[in-house]
């Protein structure tokens, strides 16, 4: 898991890391962050199908300067632009990674600034996205697979509940508190 800042270094190791888990050349989006212009092509060079997405947004109409107050603005567009390669442009979309980033928002309550969860300390914010992340892939049942996203990619057989995963982390944290 790599938490970083949205800057050009994070974006470079985060693509670098991407790039060496690949075998074959993929198409891949990305939203219209610059960063990632010279991260894909130090990462991937050539070989890859590289789009961007650049969402347009405006006031949303009707409401009150109230109601805009906590509300973000509303997508009003978006530009394709190919950057390298030859992508198929009925895939260039965002949707997968803000569905993923929307539900790590909705279970991980501290990245809500009006909420007694918000923390700035960083090294919490890497320990809630771990249990997140461990509990999404090996507890969470998916209704659509009807099992965990492990379980249905064979890479464990059975459903685990986040409490053995507390005992684990308990044993292992008392463990190295006694070697020091």
């Amino acid at each position: 898991m790599f938490v970083g800042d949205r800057d050009a270094d994070s974006a470079n190791y985060f693509m670098h890391d991407v790039a060496s888990r690949l075998v074959n050349s993929v198409q891949l989006p990305t939203d219209g962050h610059h960063a990632y212009l010279n991260a894909v092509d130090n990462a991937f060079h050539l070989d890859i199908d590289y789009a961007m997405l650049v969402k347009l947004y405006g006031a949303p109409e009707g409401k009150t300067e109230t109601e805009r107050k906590y509300s973000s603005n509303e997508c009003t567009g978006g530009r394709q632009h190919i950057i390298l390669g030859t992508p198929t442009k009925k895939f260039i979309s965002t949707s997968y990674v803000e569905r993923s980033n929307l539900s790590i928002r909705m279970c991980n309550r501290r990245f809500t600034r009006l909420t007694n969860a918000f923390n700035k300390k960083f090294e919490n914010h890497c320990h809630s996205l771990a249990l997140y992340f461990v509990y999404y892939n090996f507890c969470k049942s998916i209704q659509k697979l009807f099992c965990n996203t492990c379980n249905a990619s064979r890479l464990n057989e059975k459903t685990n509940d986040l409490r053995r995963y507390c005992i684990v982390m308990r044993l292992r944290c008392s463990k190295e508190k006694r070697e020091l």
